[in-house]
C-alpha cells in the first residue's frame, strides 16, 4: 500500500482532522500520536504536490487545495497563498469526530473535577460513543479497505487515560481499578463508577444477645412499629452494624454488606480468634483510612459485646473464598440436656459413633424458612464428651464448616442422621453452644 497515496484518497473524499487521518495508519510506525502522523502525511502530501506544479500546475493547485480544505493544512494555506490562490475555508468539520478531538483538553479538565473529593489509588477510562459514529466510522474503513486503523474509541481512552494520569499522578489499572471514569466526548458527559472498598478481619462476640446480621422487624420491615419499639429491628444489636456502621461513615460510601464465614445463632457467642468477616462499602469517596483507628473506634463502640481484629483491605475474590465456609474447619464447645439420666458408658459411645464419620443432615426445621430442603453431608473429625450432672454433659466438636450443631445434638425429628439423641435413644438439647474456632486461611 502507498500510504500517501491512500492518505490522499481519503482527503479528497473526506475532511479529516489530524487525529482521524493519522489514526487509519495506527499501526504502521511506533512511538507517535496519531495526530503527529496526520499531520506528518499532510506536510509531506503538502511537498509533495509543490514538486508536482512545476509539470502539472493545474493539477498541483487542486491537490493543495483539498490539502487546504479537507486536510486543514495550515502548510497548504499557506503555500496557496504565497502562490497568490484563493483559499475557500468554508468546509465542515472532521467527517469522523466532528471536531471532538479538539475538545480533549477541555474533558480532560472536566473529567478532573468530577474526580475531584474521590480518594483513589488505580484508575481506569472508559468510552462511550454514539452508535452512529461507530457505525460511520467502521463504514469508511470498508469503503476505503483500511486495516491498519486504531478504533476511535481506543485513541480516545488512551489520550484520556494518559491524561489523567499525568494530572493526578495515580495509576492505570485494567482489571480491577478504585474508579472508573466513563466518558462521553460527543455529548460532554462523564459519569463515575466508583468501585467497593473491601475491608476484612476477624470478629469476636462476647454475649449471647447480638445477633450476626441486622435482622428487620416481621412485622413492619424495618419501618418501625409498636411490636419493635420504633426500631425497624428484630434484635437490637448486632455484629454487622457494630462493625459496618463505623466504617461506612469514616469512607462516606453510599451503602456497606457484611460478609462471613458462615454464622453463629444469637444465643451463641463466638470466641477464639474469632470468625473471618469482610465489609463491603459500595461507592467510597474515601479509601485512605487507618485500620488500626478503626478497629480501635469499632472495639470502644462495642466494648464487652463484639470486639475485631486483623482489619485488612481484601478484595472482591476473597468475599467469594469467604462464602465457601465449609472448606473451613470449625470447633465447638455445647453444654447439652438429656431427658434422662446419662451414664459413663453413654459420653463414649457418643465419642466412639461419632468421631470420623460423616453426618447427612437435612435442612433443619428452624431455618427452612430461609434455607433450601437440601440433605448435606459434614465431615465431623472429632467429639470429647465430658459429663457435668445426671442429666448433662459438656461436648467438644471439631467438623467441617456447615455442620449444624444443636441438630447434631437434638436429631431434628429424624433429619440429622446419627444423631447424639437416636444414639443413646435419650433426647437431648443444645442448652449453651460456643464457637470456639474458625480455621481457614482469610488473608
Amino acid at each position: 500500500m502507498d500510504v500517501l497515496q491512500k492518505a490522499f484518497e481519503l482527503l479528497s473524499k473526506y475532511p479529516l482532522c489530524d487525529h482521524c487521518l493519522g489514526r487509519q495508519f495506527a499501526t504502521l510506525g511506533y512511538s507517535m500520536e496519531n495526530n503527529v502522523r496526520g499531520f506528518s502525511l499532510k506536510v509531506v502530501l503538502t511537498m509533495q504536490t509543490n514538486a508536482l506544479l512545476k509539470e502539472k500546475y493545474a493539477e498541483g493547485i487542486a491537490k493543495l487545495q483539498v490539502l487546504a480544505v479537507n486536510g486543514f493544512s495550515k502548510t497548504a494555506q499557506e503555500t496557496l497563498r504565497h502562490l497568490k490562490q484563493e483559499v475557500d475555508l468554508q468546509t465542515e468539520a472532521c467527517f469522523l469526530c466532528d471536531g471532538t478531538f479538539d475538545k480533549v483538553t477541555e474533558l480532560t479538565q472536566k473529567a478532573l473535577s468530577a474526580l475531584d473529593g474521590c480518594e483513589f489509588s488505580t484508575y481506569l477510562v472508559g468510552i462511550e460513543l454514539p452508535v452512529k459514529v461507530e457505525e460511520r466510522e467502521d463504514e469508511f474503513k470498508a469503503l476505503f479497505g483500511i486495516d491498519t486503523a486504531e478504533s476511535m474509541k481506543h485513541e480516545f481512552g488512551r489520550l484520556f487515560g494518559k491524561a489523567i494520569g499525568v494530572r493526578t499522578g495515580k495509576e492505570a489499572e485494567y482489571l480491577i481499578p478504585d474508579i472508573v471514569a466513563v466518558l462521553n466526548p460527543f455529548l460532554d458527559k462523564i459519569k463515575l463508577q466508583v468501585n467497593p472498598l473491601f475491608v476484612g478481619g476477624r470478629y469476636r462476640k462476647l454475649v449471647r444477645t447480638v445477633s450476626q446480621s441486622k435482622w428487620f422487624c416481621s412485622n413492619c420491615r424495618g419501618h418501625g412499629c409498636e411490636k419493635c419499639g420504633g426500631t425497624g429491628k428484630l434484635y437490637s444489636e448486632s455484629v454487622e452494624e457494630f462493625v459496618s456502621k463505623p466504617i461506612l461513615g469514616v469512607t462516606e460510601g453510599g451503602n456497606s454488606f457484611f460478609h462471613a464465614s458462615g454464622r453463629e445463632d444469637i444465643d451463641a457467642r463466638m470466641l477464639g480468634t474469632g470468625r473471618p468477616f469482610i465489609v463491603e462499602i459500595s461507592k467510597p469517596m474515601k479509601r485512605f483510612i487507618d485500620l488500626k483507628v478503626m478497629e480501635e473506634v469499632i472495639n470502644a463502640d462495642a466494648v464487652g459485646r463484639v470486639e475485631v481484629s486483623g482489619l485488612h483491605f481484601a478484595t472482591k475474590a476473597k468475599v467469594r473464598r469467604l462464602k465457601k465456609g465449609e472448606n473451613a474447619v470449625k470447633e465447638y464447645r455445647l453444654l447439652a440436656e438429656f431427658e434422662n439420666d446419662v451414664l459413663a458408658e453413654d459420653l463414649c459411645l457418643i465419642e466412639e459413633k461419632l468421631t470420623g464419620i460423616t453426618v447427612k443432615q437435612q435442612t433443619p426445621i428452624r431455618v427452612l424458612h430461609r434455607r433450601a430442603d437440601l440433605i448435606r453431608e459434614r465431615y465431623i473429625y472429632k467429639v470429647k464428651v465430658k459429663k457435668v450432672s445426671l442429666k448433662m454433659a459438656l461436648m467438644e466438636i471439631r467438623c467441617q464448616g456447615g455442620l449444624y450443631v444443636k441438630e447434631l445434638v437434638s436429631g431434628d425429628g429424624g433429619r440429622t442422621i446419627p444423631s447424639v439423641s437416636s444414639l443413646l435413644g435419650n433426647r437431648a438439647k443444645t442448652l449453651k453452644l460456643d464457637v470456639l474456632n474458625v480455621i481457614m486461611d482469610d488473608n
